[in-house]
């Protein structure tokens, strides 16, 4: 009877000592699972923060654009948006000019800008000089600006603006072309910055960006 009963005892002892043999095996799983979502949670932030690094806007003024107006878009862009860079200005260069019509190919010299473009930085051009561009079956259109999209490179001028306002309407023309570079397209919000000229000075009715392109522009670190 007493051999019975200690063998029934070692029995239920043995049989505790699984239990508790599993129990610590499931804990531990338990922790390492918890553990691998915590690092991958943290790869994941790494990567949203990554994601999120600021590209550098640098103004390239060339030599014909007075200081005023040059200093007037530096002086604005840097409100709205925290890494700007104003260059020494540069001579255009001879190979953009387009002797027929006495014009500079504004193709050419958003190409000219990104082949001096560092990683991280995009570059608009400043020129009061006419500028062109192909659009459709028209052979060298003028324009106010052109710009990538995205990309590193935009080229703006004031030629086709009106003398009132300048400062502000070559600002928006500047900004415009640099959405484009952001990845925005034209928009239908005919007050929307990011409207589509047609052609026309449409910067008196244009009032800023609109709740759309805001709101894309300020994921891009735009302070507007």
């Amino acid at each position: 009877m007493k051999y019975r009963f200690f063998l029934f005892l070692l029995v239920a002892l043995f049989l505790i000592q699984c239990s508790n043999d599993n129990q610590g095996s499931n804990s531990q799983l338990i922790t390492k699972t918890v553990s691998e979502k915590k690092i991958i949670l943290k790869s994941s932030n790494l990567k949203d923060v990554k994601s999120k690094q600021l590209i550098i806007i640098d103004i390239q003024p060339y030599a014909e654009v007075p200081d005023n107006l040059v200093n007037y878009v530096y002086k604005e862009l840097c409100q709205i948006y925290p890494h700007v860079n104003l260059l020494k200005s540069i001579p255009l260069p001879p190979s953009a000019f387009y002797v027929p019509r006495n014009r500079y190919r504004a193709d050419s010299l958003i190409n000219i800008l990104k082949s001096n473009t560092k990683d991280g930085h995009v570059t608009i051009g400043l020129t009061c000089k006419d500028i062109s561009s192909d659009k459709g079956s028209i052979k060298d259109y003028g324009i106010m600006g052109l710009g990538f999209q995205p990309g590193k490179s935009c080229v703006v001028s004031p030629f086709r603006l009106s003398k009132n306002n300048l400062n502000d309407q070559f600002f928006k023309v500047a900004i415009h072309e640099l959405g484009h570079t952001q990845g925005l397209d034209h928009c239908p919000d005919k007050t929307c910055i990011m409207t589509d000229a047609n052609s026309k000075n449409t910067t008196d009715n244009e009032k800023g960006f609109c709740k759309k392109c805001n709101t894309f522009l300020k994921i891009k670190g735009w302070r507007i």
